[in-house]
C-alpha cells in the first residue's frame, strides 16, 4: 500500500512542516526549495546552483568514494564517483538528509559519450567545492528543518538516475549509476549514518526520480526504528502524448533503460505487468511504494512542457512558428513556412493533455 503522504502541484509557496512533523526537530518551520540543474542543460556553476555573490552560502568540499572502484561503482569515464558532506551537530547529530543531484540523462552512444566529459559524468569536471543552500543549507533562518543534520549531497555522474548497471567497453563507457548508489550508502553507513534515528531521502529532477526508485531500498538500509521519508521534487516525470501525436519523454527513456541496463534495477512489482520503461516512469512505481513519500511538481513544469510541445524535425521543417491561444487546454495554430507564409490552422492536430489535473490525477 502507497504512503504518499504528500502531493503538491504548484509553483511557489509550499510549506510541508506538517509532512516533516513525523522527524524530531527543536522547533518547526518551512522548508526552503533550493535550486538545482535543470534536465539536459548545462548551466553556468552560479546558476545552477541558485547562489548569488551576496548570499555567501557555506562551501562544502567533495569527496571522493575510494573504495568504489573495486566494485565496479565508477562514472561514465571510469573515474570515482563522490558526494559533498557536512556533519550534523546538536539535536541534528543523529539526523541524516541524501539529495541525489539531478541533471538529465544519456540514452544513446553519442550523449553518454558526450556527457562522460563534463560533470555529469566524470569526477575529474566535478566541482571541488559547491555551495549549500535551500534544503541543504547550515543556516536556521533559510532551513530551519535540516540546518544541523547530516547533509550530504550525491554527485550524477551516470545517466541513468542512478539506476543502471552496464557498459560499452568499444565506446568505454560505464553505466554503473546502480553500483554508484549502492557504494555511497555504503560509505555513508560506515561514516554514522548507521546510527541515525531518521533519515531523509531526496533529489531534484533525475535525482528526484531516482529518489521515488531508491525510497523503499533506502528504507531498507535502516533498522525498523529508524524514521525514513522520502521526497521528490520535481520528479514526477509524465508519460504523455505531446502535441505531435508522438512520444518524446518515453523514447528517451526507452534509450536510457536499454542502453544503461536499467531492468535489472527496476521494481520487480511494475515488471510483472509492464515493459521496462514504463516502470522507469514513477506514475507506474509510487501506488506500491512503501515508505512515506512526498511529491512536489510545479503545476507546468517548464522542462516537461518544452518536451510536450516538442515536434519533428519534420514538422519543423515545414512550419515556422508555433501560437499559444487562450483557454484550458493548448491550442495550436501553425504558420506555414513556404506556402506564401498564409497562417493554416490544423484542427486535427493532437492537443496536450498535460498539466495540473495530470499531475493529480497520475498519482490519486
Amino acid at each position: 500500500m502507497v504512503k504518499v503522504v504528500g502531493v503538491v502541484v504548484a509553483i511557489v509557496g509550499l510549506v510541508f512542516s506538517k509532512w516533516v512533523y513525523g522527524f524530531e526537530f527543536e522547533e518547526n518551520g518551512s522548508w526552503v526549495h533550493g535550486l538545482d540543474d535543470l534536465n539536459i542543460t548545462e548551466l553556468s556553476f552560479s546558476d545552477s546552483y541558485g547562489v548569488s555573490a551576496a548570499s555567501r552560502p557555506m562551501m562544502v568540499g567533495l569527496t571522493l568514494i575510494h573504495g568504489a572502484a573495486a566494485k565496479g561503482a565508477v562514472c561514465l569515464d571510469g573515474t570515482l564517483p563522490g558526494y559533498h558532506l557536512h556533519r550534523g551537530y546538536g539535536s541534528g547529530a543523529n539526523s541524516w538528509l541524501i539529495q541525489l543531484e539531478g541533471g538529465g540523462w544519456c540514452n544513446s552512444i553519442r550523449t553518454c559519450v558526450y556527457r562522460k566529459k563534463t560533470r555529469r559524468g566524470s569526477s575529474i569536471y566535478m566541482e571541488k567545492q559547491i555551495p549549500f543552500t535551500g534544503i541543504l543549507s547550515n543556516n536556521p533562518e533559510e532551513n530551519p528543518d535540516f540546518f544541523n543534520w547530516n547533509r550530504v549531497k550525491l554527485r550524477y555522474c551516470d545517466g541513468a538516475s542512478f539506476t543502471g548497471d552496464s557498459q560499452n567497453q568499444a565506446a568505454q563507457l560505464n553505466f554503473r549509476g546502480q553500483r554508484i548508489w549502492s557504494a555511497a550508502i555504503e560509505d555513508l553507513m560506515s561514516k554514522g549514518m548507521r546510527y541515525a534515528n531518521q533519515a531523509l531521502l531526496s533529489g531534484c529532477s533525475a535525482g528526484g526520480l531516482a529518489a521515488i526508485l531508491h525510497c523503499d531500498e533506502f528504507r531498507g538500509f535502516f533498522p525498523r526504528n529508524t524514521k525514513v521519508k522520502c521526497l521528490s521534487d520535481a520528479g514526477l516525470f509524465l508519460d504523455s502524448i505531446d502535441v505531435s501525436g508522438g512520444r518524446t519523454l518515453r523514447n528517451l527513456f526507452s534509450g536510457v533503460v536499454n542502453l544503461q541496463g536499467v531492468q535489472r534495477n527496476l521494481p520487480s512489482f511494475c515488471l510483472n505487468r509492464l515493459d521496462p520503461t514504463s516502470c522507469f516512469f514513477p506514475q507506474n512505481v509510487i501506488s506500491n511504494i512503501k515508505t512515506p513519500l512526498f511529491l512536489l511538481n510545479a503545476a507546468y513544469d517548464s522542462w516537461q512542457v518544452r518536451i510536450f510541445i516538442s515536434i519533428s524535425a519534420k514538422f519543423l521543417s515545414t512550419f515556422s512558428a508555433l501560437r499559444y491561444n487562450s483557454g484550458s487546454d493548448l491550442h495550436c495554430e501553425w504558420h506555414l513556412k513556404h506556402l506564401d507564409d498564409n497562417p493554416c490552422e490544423l484542427r486535427s492536430f493532437p492537443q496536450s493533455k498535460s498539466g495540473p489535473g495530470q499531475f493529480s490525477s497520475t498519482i490519486s
